[in-house]
């Protein structure tokens, strides 16, 4: 009971939130300096630095001693055993695993170090934003520490103003990737654990009040009115904010409460709505009396009615794929704009108009991509398999995540989807931190959808799929891989029929089989492209039997890393579930999706 009662105040804690973020909105529109590049680095699986020269541990309170300090030689009899200045350099962003042969299994400790220059202005505040880091991070600059943060997949930040210097700055960051039970994602999950400071960091410049989060879209189900809220930053709190969306001839003043908050509500008689088909985005002005910032910004409706999914009122099937934050051609994380750009031009050759973006936030540069691309978007947290699930500070961390993500693409009108997770066991106390999990981002974010990908179960020829979670989801997703981990050959699926217990829409979340780019046989070999091929002809006229059928995303786009996957024939450390391998190289299982989607697109457009 305490544990429920835990769960339930953690809801109601953040219920006023409204998915206001603790890091600067929309910061790429701010008078930022980029502090990417080639950072030092120092490798500390006994983390030394952490407990100082003398072995004692640091100050928890603290957390300050060994490399923290980052110090230098004074005399050439002062004895210091190590010396960022010489070390060598990684770059940032990127993750250490791809840069380092040393390093390509490492799960531990690695210091990073960098050097700037900085003339801060008067008047001026500043911030230091980590877009991701895997996975903890202490934060110091200049010696003095900014805090620490856990998670490895959403933005964070610190107010430096006061520690910045006039001229040469350096921030030191330890940085721990070892997976632990209590984190989300927990120990296990099957994904290359990329350790380092995988997306950009900088240094933004903000006046003394600023606006430092908005959002603005469609009401709930109302194709007439667009509501939004701004929150101000800094002690001159009350003042008038101007929103301006010049193309739609819209604009309204309001004036912000004594914490620095206005909402508005703002009606619309002609607007020309996003959608994969047109993927308009309007030019947004926000203005108070110290500061503006401009945004892109698309606006449509998502719901669910029935069996339906409707997109601007009209029923749509989710063509989708899933996908990993991952670039195949060049090892590791995407590093930027292009990479991003490359996975998702591949999901629309496949006639997608829908990614999941699994299992954990991607690089934000994806979704705003996928605005300006037309694609949908479900956007997923790391509550991945077995979590911690009676650890308070677990839950905590979760719905921390969840809020983070919300908050991070609030803005962005192809994220339809809020997945809370992925395959997690049917079990008492699953349930219940789930079910906190989609309470909390029904609150969070009442204008999309919630889901979580669910596990199905057989009894005989019968695929029931009536897991309680489903009733506090609006999506009822569920992966099923009958054809490769079980059911026999992808030709004897046919067999099973299902048994769903919910009257939703349905989405498959996954299914999928391996095949080796190239290796071509007959299609009862595993790993060939055949078997591929066949399994996915097969799971069509299977998944066709589902009544309530608005969406698919198989597993996966690409190929990709796993150390789970050591097949020396053919895996090698690779997830071979890819329909394009990791030269970019289509398989022949690519061509039959693609002709499904296109039939189904057709269907729809007819509708």
């Amino acid at each position: 009971m305490k544990f429920f009662l835990l769960l339930l105040l953690s809801v109601f804690a953040i219920s006023d939130l409204n998915a206001q973020s603790n890091f600067i909105q929309n910061i790429y529109a701010r008078n930022i300096l980029n502090l990417d590049g080639r950072w030092h680095y120092i490798i500390d699986p006994y983390e030394t630095g952490f407990r100082g020269f003398q072995g004692a541990k640091a100050d928890d309170e603290d957390k300050l001693g060994g490399f923290f300090e980052n110090k230098q030689q004074q005399s050439k009899s002062e004895l210091i055993e190590y010396n960022f200045e010489k070390s060598p350099t990684l770059n940032v962003p990127g993750d250490w695993n791809s840069q380092d042969e040393k390093l390509l299994y490492y799960e531990g400790t690695v210091w990073y170090e960098h050097d700037f220059v900085v003339h801060p202005q008067p008047g001026k505040r500043y911030l230091l934003r980590f877009n991701a880091v895997n996975y903890e991070a202490y934060v110091s600059l200049n010696d003095k520490k900014l805090g620490v943060h856990a998670g490895g997949f959403t933005p964070f930040e610190f107010e430096v103003t006061k520690q910045l210097h006039d001229g040469n700055n350096f921030i030191v960051i330890k940085i721990n990737n070892a997976r632990k039970k209590e984190n989300v994602p927990t120990d296990n999950f099957d994904w290359w654990n990329y350790g380092g400071i995988t997306q950009n960091v900088m240094l933004a410049e903000m006046p003394q009040t600023f606006i430092k989060d908005y959002k603005m879209q469609l009401a709930k189900n109302d194709l007439k009115t667009i509501k939004g809220f701004v929150q101000l930053s800094g002690d001159n709190l009350s003042q008038q904010i101007k929103i301006n969306i010049p193309e739609a001839g819209l604009q309204t003043t309001v004036t912000t409460d004594a914490n620095g908050k206005a909402v508005f509500t703002i009606p619309v008689k002609n607007l020309s709505y996003w959608s994969p088909e047109n993927p308009k985005l309007y030019h947004v002005s926000i203005s108070s009396n110290t500061d503006s910032v401009n945004d892109a910004i698309g606006f449509r409706i998502i719901e669910t009615k029935g069996a339906d999914i409707l997109l601007n009122g009209k029923p749509v099937f989710l063509r989708g794929i899933c996908l990993h934050d991952e670039d195949p051609l060049i090892p590791g994380r995407p590093r930027n704009t292009s990479d991003c750009r490359m996975l998702l031009t591949w999901a629309k050759e496949l006639n997608c108009n829908f990614v999941r973006l699994a299992h954990y936030p991607h690089n934000d540069e994806e979704a705003r991509l996928a605005d300006s691309m037309g694609l949908l978007l479900w956007e997923e947290v790391p509550v991945y398999w077995t979590i911690d699930w009676t650890n308070d500070s677990t839950l905590k961390n979760a719905e921390h995540q969840i809020t983070d993500l919300i908050s991070r693409d609030k803005n962005r009108a192809g994220v339809i989807v809020w997945s809370i997770g992925n395959e997690t066991p049917n079990i008492p106390e699953r349930e219940i931190f789930m079910e906190a999990m989609a309470d909390s981002a029904h609150v969070l974010d009442n204008t999309r959808l919630i889901s979580a990908a669910l596990l199905a179960r057989t009894n005989g020829d019968t695929i029931y799929v009536d897991d309680a979670l489903g009733k506090k989801l609006d999506l009822v997703s569920f992966n099923e891989y009958y054809g490769w981990y079980v059911g026999g050959m992808p030709w004897e699926i046919n067999k099973y029929n299902f048994q769903i217990a919910y009257n939703k829409p349905v989405i498959i979340s996954e299914l999928g089989a391996e095949a080796l780019g190239g290796f071509h046989a007959d299609s009862a070999e595993r790993f060939g492209e055949e078997y591929q091929q066949s399994f996915y002809k097969n799971q069509i006229q299977l998944i066709s039997k589902i009544d309530n059928l608005r969406g698919v995303t198989p597993w996966i786009l690409v190929d990709f890393r796993s150390p789970k996957r050591m097949n020396p024939d053919y895996q090698n450390g690779w997830n071979r579930k890819g329909l394009i391998s990791e030269t970019g190289q289509k398989k022949k299982a690519f061509y039959v999706l693609r002709d499904f989607y296109i039939n189904k697109e057709k269907e729809y457009n007819n509708k």
